[in-house]
């Protein structure tokens, strides 16, 4: 009770508040928490994500992968700052490693939000390339990532593999199975459910 007085006297809303209660929740294993906290914050990430790629596949896939990193993340949230301005980071950031990978050139990194309160704020977004340690984490946690895909069923590991690793479009990845389009985005965005459960459970992954 004293840290719930301590944080409405920083004058957080009422929505913040309610977001720092079911981080508590999620992060003693209440999995409807987690569920909650997508359902508000997913069309925004996802708008905001699709701004900056400008493809709808691609903006959904990054939705779901910044999910994955905030909630592995959750245990570290510091409530000095409201739960979206963390997650926009997160997604924003992780967007921009995408589009460094895709090598796009039509970024605008002026990106902005409006937080809980309102207020417009720009994201503290990076811009550094990776040093040598960073790439060599980088390779060890798509390492990480890989042996996660095994555990999926069969038929998502190909299509996980198919689409993340050989980079394939719906598309292409239609063609090659020989099956329908909607198949495979339905299939696909099952795989991607499971991986972030499997992603959340890992305690290596961030």
């Amino acid at each position: 009770m004293e840290e719930l007085d301590d944080l409405t006297e920083r004058q957080f809303s009422d929505k913040a508040l309610s977001d720092f209660k079911l981080i508590d929740e999620a992060t003693s294993g209440n999995e409807k928490a987690y569920a909650e906290l997508m359902r508000r914050y997913r069309k925004s990430v996802y708008h905001t994500l699709l701004k900056m790629v400008h493809n709808t596949d691609d903006a959904e896939d990054l939705t779901i992968e910044a999910f994955a990193k905030a909630f592995r993340n959750l245990p570290k949230f510091k409530k000095e700052y409201t739960f979206s301005t963390w997650l926009f980071r997160i997604a924003t950031n992780n967007c921009i490693d995408f589009i460094r990978k895709k090598r796009l050139e039509t970024l605008s990194i002026n990106t902005s939000y409006n937080n809980d309160n309102g207020e417009n704020l720009n994201l503290d977004i990076r811009d550094e390339d990776l040093d040598p340690q960073e790439s060599a984490i980088r390779v060890q946690k798509i390492e990480l990532i890989r042996n996660i895909v095994t555990q999926l069923p069969p038929k998502y590991q190909k299509l996980v593999q198919l689409r993340y690793f050989e980079e394939l479009s719906y598309d292409e990845i239609a063609n090659a199975l020989d099956a329908p389009l909607g198949t495979v985005k339905a299939q696909l965005h099952r795989a991607r459910e499971l991986l972030l459960e499997l992603v959340r459970e890992r305690k290596d992954i961030i």
